[in-house]
């Protein structure tokens, strides 16, 4: 799919849902935004914050599974609390017209958002450096690093003129150490932890971005590396409990901050 045409598909096809938010948590009800929403780690949080009756703004390149995920977003839904607005978008990050519709669309519906995080990510297939094809190197870069950049480029400038937000940038324990056959992957995730530090030292006081290890959890990229031995790490809806509290208390005093829930 094109630039223009992944941003034409970001404006045509956004859906905005309502669903009923149960559970508190963070100081009442704020609007997140999660990229790399439809699985994994990403559709595990954005259940979590709904559930705490936060209302939720997910990206993904995947249509199918952002219908799946509404449809779940409905159905963990609380009768006890009021109306709370989730907007599902159709958005290639890796894209930067695509994330600029996005930012338009976010912005006429719902807002600038509270909370970003930016969980979009991919991995490159086990392999040494010479041997990764160079399409997928790119891939990798693309969205785990070019991703942030296309997000920060467009949501930064309305956060930053009302001295308010917090930015979380997915990063891994493999942004801050190495290992073998992951080369591309570690590169772009040492890439948000350098690129993090960098802009909080552009963000007014009140604001904060801080780099996220997530730490090792049971996702289809933990699999791509680890094989059957990834199902004896933590479920992403248990780490989802940790990881919403931990991002939804954090302040401008976390800014540049190195993470891990």
């Amino acid at each position: 799919m094109t630039a223009t045409a992944t941003a034409m598909t970001a404006t045509a096809s956004w859906n905005l849902m309502t669903s009923r938010g149960g559970g508190g948590g963070g100081g009442g009800g704020r609007t997140v935004l999660i990229t790399g929403v439809s699985k994994g780690l990403g559709q595990a949080l954005a259940l979590e914050l709904a559930k705490r009756g936060h209302s939720v703004i997910g990206c993904s390149r995947s249509q199918d599974k952002l219908d799946s995920l509404r449809s779940l977003l409905s159905s963990s839904s609380s009768d006890a609390a009021a109306d709370s607005p989730h907007l599902l978008l159709n958005v290639d990050v890796r894209s930067n017209s695509s994330v600029e519709e996005l930012a338009r669309a976010v912005m006429d519906k719902t807002g600038v958002p509270d909370i970003i995080v930016n969980n979009a990510g991919t991995i490159n297939k086990n392999n040494k450096i010479w041997e990764v094809p160079a399409e997928e190197f790119d891939a990798v870069i693309d969205t785990n690093v070019k991703g942030i950049a296309n997000m920060l480029r467009h949501f930064l400038p309305p956060m930053i003129q009302r001295k308010h937000g917090i930015i979380v940038n997915m990063s891994s324990g493999w942004g801050r150490s190495g290992a073998a056959l992951v080369a591309p992957y570690c590169a772009s995730k040492w890439a948000v932890e350098g690129l993090t530090k960098s802009v909080a030292k552009e963000l007014p006081d009140g604001m904060a971005i801080v780099a996220l290890n997530p730490g090792v959890i049971n996702t289809d990229m933990l699999a791509s590396c680890f094989g059957g031995s990834a199902s004896l790490y933590q479920a992403p809806d248990a780490w989802a409990v940790k990881a919403a509290a931990m991002i939804l208390n954090l302040t401008g005093a976390d800014n540049g901050a190195s993470l891990t829930v």
